[in-house]
Protein backbone atom coordinates (compact mmCIF):
# COMPACT_ATOMS: atom_id res chain seq x y z
CA UNK A 1 0.00 0.00 0.00
CA UNK A 2 1.32 3.74 -1.01
CA UNK A 3 1.64 6.74 1.37
CA UNK A 4 -1.56 8.45 0.78
CA UNK A 5 -4.49 5.78 -0.12
CA UNK A 6 -6.44 3.47 2.32
CA UNK A 7 -7.79 0.29 1.96
CA UNK A 8 -11.56 -0.14 2.88
CA UNK A 9 -12.19 -4.10 3.63
CA UNK A 10 -15.69 -5.80 3.48
CA UNK A 11 -16.60 -8.54 5.57
CA UNK A 12 -18.20 -11.04 4.11
CA UNK A 13 -19.73 -14.09 5.86
CA UNK A 14 -18.31 -17.38 5.68
CA UNK A 15 -19.48 -19.37 2.84
CA UNK A 16 -21.70 -16.21 1.79
CA UNK A 17 -20.56 -14.70 -2.24
CA UNK A 18 -20.29 -11.52 -2.53
CA UNK A 19 -23.39 -10.46 -3.38
CA UNK A 20 -23.83 -6.62 -5.05
CA UNK A 21 -19.94 -6.73 -5.93
CA UNK A 22 -18.67 -6.03 -9.78
CA UNK A 23 -17.79 -9.55 -11.86
CA UNK A 24 -14.33 -9.39 -13.51
CA UNK A 25 -13.66 -11.93 -16.43
CA UNK A 26 -11.43 -14.15 -15.24
CA UNK A 27 -12.16 -18.08 -15.69
CA UNK A 28 -10.94 -20.81 -13.37
CA UNK A 29 -11.20 -24.04 -15.13
CA UNK A 30 -12.98 -26.98 -13.33
CA UNK A 31 -10.17 -28.73 -12.42
CA UNK A 32 -8.49 -25.71 -11.30
CA UNK A 33 -11.77 -24.82 -9.09
CA UNK A 34 -11.14 -28.16 -7.81
CA UNK A 35 -7.76 -27.68 -6.53
CA UNK A 36 -8.70 -24.63 -5.22
CA UNK A 37 -11.35 -25.91 -3.00
CA UNK A 38 -8.97 -29.25 -1.97
CA UNK A 39 -6.32 -26.56 -0.91
CA UNK A 40 -9.09 -25.00 0.93
CA UNK A 41 -10.15 -27.75 2.93
CA UNK A 42 -6.78 -29.22 3.77
CA UNK A 43 -6.33 -25.51 5.67
CA UNK A 44 -9.61 -25.98 7.05
CA UNK A 45 -10.29 -22.30 5.97
CA UNK A 46 -13.29 -22.92 3.52
CA UNK A 47 -13.72 -18.61 4.37
CA UNK A 48 -10.82 -17.75 2.19
CA UNK A 49 -11.36 -16.99 -1.24
CA UNK A 50 -8.42 -17.28 -4.28
CA UNK A 51 -7.15 -13.84 -5.03
CA UNK A 52 -5.70 -13.03 -8.70
CA UNK A 53 -3.64 -9.93 -8.92
CA UNK A 54 -1.09 -8.19 -11.54
CA UNK A 55 1.65 -6.37 -9.92
CA UNK A 56 5.14 -4.82 -10.91
CA UNK A 57 7.93 -6.86 -11.50
CA UNK A 58 9.81 -9.82 -13.10
CA UNK A 59 11.84 -9.11 -15.83
CA UNK A 60 9.01 -8.27 -18.10
CA UNK A 61 7.66 -5.80 -16.47
CA UNK A 62 4.48 -7.54 -14.78
CA UNK A 63 3.91 -10.32 -12.40
CA UNK A 64 0.73 -12.64 -11.77
CA UNK A 65 0.05 -13.24 -7.81
CA UNK A 66 -2.07 -15.77 -6.78
CA UNK A 67 -2.66 -16.09 -3.28
CA UNK A 68 -5.60 -16.94 -0.70
CA UNK A 69 -7.05 -13.59 0.95
CA UNK A 70 -10.42 -13.75 3.90
CA UNK A 71 -10.60 -9.97 2.56
CA UNK A 72 -12.77 -8.19 -0.03
CA UNK A 73 -11.44 -5.12 -0.44
CA UNK A 74 -13.03 -1.69 -1.48
CA UNK A 75 -13.28 -1.91 -5.73
CA UNK A 76 -12.58 -6.26 -5.75
CA UNK A 77 -14.24 -8.02 -8.10
CA UNK A 78 -15.58 -11.36 -7.83
CA UNK A 79 -17.16 -14.62 -9.37
CA UNK A 80 -18.24 -18.05 -7.84
CA UNK A 81 -16.70 -21.40 -9.44
CA UNK A 82 -18.66 -24.15 -7.77
CA UNK A 83 -18.40 -22.36 -4.83
CA UNK A 84 -14.56 -21.22 -4.96
CA UNK A 85 -14.66 -17.42 -5.37
CA UNK A 86 -11.83 -15.97 -7.34
CA UNK A 87 -11.30 -11.81 -6.47
CA UNK A 88 -9.55 -9.62 -8.62
CA UNK A 89 -8.64 -5.55 -7.18
CA UNK A 90 -10.20 -2.62 -9.83
CA UNK A 91 -6.38 -2.15 -10.73
CA UNK A 92 -5.54 -6.26 -11.88
CA UNK A 93 -9.04 -6.11 -13.18
CA UNK A 94 -7.87 -5.00 -16.94
CA UNK A 95 -4.99 -6.53 -17.30
CA UNK A 96 -6.82 -10.07 -16.68
CA UNK A 97 -9.89 -9.67 -18.70
CA UNK A 98 -10.21 -12.32 -20.56
CA UNK A 99 -7.49 -14.70 -18.75
CA UNK A 100 -8.01 -18.09 -18.01
CA UNK A 101 -6.39 -20.21 -15.13
CA UNK A 102 -6.03 -23.63 -14.98
CA UNK A 103 -3.86 -26.41 -12.89
CA UNK A 104 -1.78 -28.37 -14.37
CA UNK A 105 -0.36 -31.99 -12.85
CA UNK A 106 2.39 -33.67 -15.76
CA UNK A 107 5.26 -35.18 -15.07
CA UNK A 108 7.01 -32.01 -16.34
CA UNK A 109 5.12 -29.33 -13.91
CA UNK A 110 2.56 -29.14 -11.22
CA UNK A 111 0.84 -25.66 -10.48
CA UNK A 112 -1.44 -22.85 -11.57
CA UNK A 113 -1.00 -21.81 -15.26
CA UNK A 114 -2.70 -18.48 -16.59
CA UNK A 115 -3.32 -18.09 -20.46
CA UNK A 116 -4.02 -14.11 -20.43
CA UNK A 117 -4.63 -12.92 -23.85
CA UNK A 118 -3.67 -9.54 -23.14
CA UNK A 119 -0.10 -10.47 -22.25
CA UNK A 120 1.67 -8.96 -25.22
CA UNK A 121 4.60 -11.11 -24.63
CA UNK A 122 6.52 -12.60 -21.67
CA UNK A 123 10.39 -13.39 -20.63
CA UNK A 124 11.83 -16.51 -21.01
CA UNK A 125 11.43 -17.97 -17.66
CA UNK A 126 7.63 -17.32 -17.94
CA UNK A 127 7.01 -15.88 -14.77
CA UNK A 128 6.23 -12.36 -16.24
CA UNK A 129 4.59 -10.93 -18.88
CA UNK A 130 3.95 -7.11 -20.54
Amino acid sequence: MTAGTEETTVELPETQPAEGLPEHEVQLSDLAAEKVHDLLEQEGRPDLRLRVAVQPGGCSGLIYQLYFDERVLDGDAVRDFNGVQVIVDKMSVPYLAGASIDFEDTIQKVGFTIDNPNAAGSCACGDSFH
